[in-house]
């Protein structure tokens, strides 16, 4: 294609592994399918509408909400 060999690619990988880390792979490589995944789906016409945003479900009783919980807090600053 433009002269890439297997050497040339083992040194690319090489050295994204030294900038990025082992850690970060895993993302980098999900981030770049998704990526390629939307353009495939831009460029041949599938635009997915993006559906109305879910509904907050509701905490099963006894369960905490971060909202119940920051408002106790704020609260409890208060007095």
């Amino acid at each position: 294609m433009f002269g890439i060999g297997m050497p040339e690619l083992i040194i690319i990988l090489v050295i994204i592994l030294v900038i990025f880390g082992a850690g970060k792979l895993p993302e980098i490589g999900s981030g770049i399918g998704k990526s390629i995944k939307n353009f495939k789906k831009a460029t041949s016409g599938e635009l997915e509408e993006e559906s109305a945003p879910r509904e907050l479900e509701k905490p099963a009783a006894g369960e905490k909400t971060e909202e119940a919980e920051t408002g106790k807090a704020e609260n409890e600053k208060e007095t």
